[in-house]
């Protein structure tokens, strides 16, 4: 099992919009870095559920993958904000995963806090400039990050 850290702004979705559904769809992700973490994905694996570009940015949750990653059908919706006019059918550049709701924390663990725990020197999050909306967190990095919940 292996662990992520995923971002979303809440008016997408949000760790309470994902306890009300249950499941929900990841979708949206357009850096290939960032994609390229999703096809890594295995269902059972799990990720802290980052809240971004929002009043109160920061760890609100975690969640689980719940299917292998798929193409992501926002990229042929002309309707969506993430539609990519050079996809197509067979030729879709883009994945996404279902995520299941696994547990909400009663405080969002902020950026700033994370930054000032021990072990987290190396995730992608914490670095100035880094912009992954999908990041592989370590063993420590979880049980560091977990434990301070």
């Amino acid at each position: 099992m292996n662990h992520w850290l995923m971002k979303s702004e809440p008016d997408e979705l949000s760790i309470q919009a994902l306890r009300e559904q249950g499941r929900a769809r990841w979708d949206g992700v357009r850096n290939y870095q960032a994609r390229n973490f999703l096809r890594q994905m295995k269902p059972g694996d799990t990720f802290f559920f980052y809240h971004s570009s929002c009043p109160q940015p920061g760890i609100a949750g975690i969640g689980r993958i719940a299917s292998d990653a798929y193409p992501d059908p926002t990229a042929l919706d002309p309707e969506s904000p993430y539609v990519d006019r050079r996809a197509t059918p067979e030729k879709n550049p883009w994945s996404a995963v279902d995520v299941e709701f696994v547990e909400a924390f009663a405080d969002v663990l902020g950026l700033a806090t994370l930054r000032q725990l021990p072990g987290l020197d190396d995730l992608a999050l914490v670095q100035k400039g880094s912009r992954l909306s999908v990041m592989p967190v370590t063993p420590a990095q979880w049980r560091a990050i977990r434990a301070r919940a």
